[in-house]
């Protein structure tokens, strides 16, 4: 591994914590540039492709809950992504394979996990996601986030 590697590794995970922490809070702005303009993120419901596509498909679940806390007088909700094992395999000096293991906490506890499947590139001195498949593997019984009848799909 070269030490330019081993700060590409830093980069991607920084990106990795940006996506995460900007998501939990809702804030799509800081979300969306952790995609390059023509990002891709491929969901159980669709893929999309670009920024705008991407906050199309984000912005209702994200209005939805800020309407709820608003109507409740305070958030009710909260969503945590925490990072586990990730594999980084190098395809070039710009270009990244990406393995990520994720769980979610909300307020009933682990409330879902699974892996995101990545490839990053480098534009700009920065790793960006190009394309990045969110694929759950287990969603708890009482989940926050997955409807009944979304985990009846699964």
């Amino acid at each position: 591994m070269t030490p330019e590697q081993l700060l590409a590794r830093e980069a991607i995970a920084h990106t990795q914590s940006v996506y995460n922490t900007e998501g939990d809070r809702g804030r799509l702005d800081g979300l969306l540039e952790t995609f390059t303009e023509e990002g891709v993120l491929e969901l159980d419901r669709g893929v999309f492709t670009g920024r705008a596509a991407i906050r199309a498909a984000l912005s209702p679940a994200v209005d939805a809950k800020r309407a709820e806390a608003a109507a409740q007088g305070g958030p009710t909700l909260f969503l945590r992504h925490n990072l586990t094992t990730r594999r980084i395999e190098f395809t070039g000096d710009t270009e990244a394979d990406v393995w990520t293991y994720f769980f979610v906490m909300t307020p009933i506890g682990l409330d879902h996990s699974g892996v995101y499947v990545d490839r990053f590139v480098r534009q700009d001195g920065r790793w960006l996601i190009a394309q990045r498949r969110v694929k759950v593997d287990w969603v708890a019984a009482n989940s926050t986030i997955f409807s009944r009848s979304a985990r009846a799909d699964e």
